[in-house]
């Protein structure tokens, strides 16, 4: 890989590392130093090797700079300490000889642990996913704004007050204590599950799914289960919903970045071996007596990796929705169970249930009726459509509502 191309996939992997090593060095109060020197680690590598080329091993240099620079940043902080702090007749903090351990051990530790203790309940949810993707994922605060529909000066400042709230909470950056690892675990599991779903169905750029968000969320959905005091069947259920819906990615868009609907899509695309896993990390959540909404979903993803259009499997998948409704209820998983009560029972059937909904504002919802009504009463089916492409908020979107309303229009009804 040349230099142009080796230094973005090196800040994308690697910057994530030092800056988990670094908070937990330095403490949850010091994030902003940390994220710096991880920065400043990688402005060198621009500067030297453009300089003297690539050395033998970058990622080896990187991790050295990245110590060296750690090293003076504590040894200034320590001359400060010892010199200024007793003039002001103030206590000096304690600055220790400490170890940069930059093992692979202590990086995964690391970013278990920080992946706790931003997920901390002091701070919002978006806060959590907002610290998960720039600390733990190394996205920038413009892809994260992105992400989020938003501009980089908003997700700066909501960040900064995220990480002065942690500050003044005194988060420790450490595994929860047995007692407390289920109910942080809650709030770890929500953080995946839409860094997973924001890149699955994602609103940014006009860009319908985002690989890089969901397998950033699966990496580290894959720390908790290689941890054996966070490798419990709830987790194994996120993942297995993961791998399934992943392996079917290559066939969601077309080389033009459009999106393919679900029964247009090219099975022989989808990925066998993420379905394999997916059904193996079920296979693993099924020990146990609960079943989370994560596993009801797994449920309903792995149906939808038999492409067979059969009654027993929209059965299935109709009785999976309404558990996943009475577990937690939601409208876009009110219009995916009336989806699938279509494909069991007949449009009729659909269309009564789908219309109880109500759901003005809602483009999925207007998308849904112009399917039920389709060849049922093709001018109520268009006026729907028309409805959905009002309040669709994607380039994508639209053009999906406006293929189908364009089929409906070459019909003869």
């Amino acid at each position: 890989m040349e230099q142009p191309e080796l230094i973005p996939h090196l800040f994308r992997t690697e910057f994530r590392k030092i800056a988990a090593v670094l908070c937990k060095t330095f403490g949850i109060g010091h994030i902003e130093t940390a994220e710096d020197i991880a920065g400043d680690t990688f402005l060198a590598a621009i500067e030297t090797w453009s300089y003297k080329g690539l050395p033998e091993n970058p990622t080896a240099w990187l991790y050295l700079v990245a110590k060296n620079k750690a090293r003076n940043y504590l040894t200034r902080n320590s001359i400060f300490a010892e010199k200024i702090f007793p003039q002001l007749n103030q206590r000096a903090p304690e600055f220790e000889e400490t170890d940069i351990d930059l093992s692979e051990q202590n990086i995964t530790d690391s970013q278990l642990q920080m992946l706790f203790a931003i997920c901390h309940p002091s701070i919002s949810t978006e806060s959590q996913v907002g610290l998960a993707l720039r600390i733990l994922c190394g996205f920038g605060i413009d892809e994260i704004a992105n992400a989020f529909l938003s501009n980089k000066e908003t997700i700066a400042k909501r960040l900064s007050r995220a990480k002065e709230k942690l500050r003044n909470e005194k988060v420790n950056i450490e595994f929860p204590r047995e007692t407390e690892i289920s109910k942080r675990l809650e709030a770890v599991m929500v953080t995946l599950y839409l860094l997973f779903s924001e890149g699955y169905y994602s609103e940014s750029r006009d860009t319908i799914l985002r690989e890089d968000l969901c397998f950033e969320a699966m990496r580290l959905t894959h720390l908790l289960i290689d941890n054996e005091r966070t490798d419990q069947p709830i987790v194994n259920a996120l993942l297995s919903l993961m791998c399934f819906h992943s392996s079917r990615f290559a066939a969601r868009k077309n080389e033009n970045g459009e999106i393919i609907l679900y029964d247009d899509q090219d099975e022989t695309l989808w990925d066998q071996e993420l379905i394999a896993k997916g059904a193996y990390y079920l296979r693993r959540a099924s020990q146990g007596n609960t079943v989370s909404k994560y596993h009801i979903e797994a449920g309903i993803a792995y149906w939808h990796t038999v492409k067979t259009d059969t009654k027993e499997k929209w059965e299935n998948i109709l009785q999976l929705h309404n558990q996943l409704l009475q577990i937690e209820y939601s409208p876009i998983a009110a219009l995916n169970r009336t989806f699938a009560l279509s494909k069991a029972n007949g449009k009729p059937a659909a269309i009564a249930e789908a219309e109880k909904l109500n759901l003005a504002n809602n483009h999925f919802y207007f998308t849904l009726l112009g399917e039920l009504y389709n060849g049922i009463d093709n001018d109520k089916a268009k006026a729907n459509l028309a409805k959905a492409l009002r309040l669709a908020k994607t380039n994508t979107d639209r053009q999906t509502i406006q293929q189908k309303i364009d089929s409906l229009s070459s019909k003869k009804d």
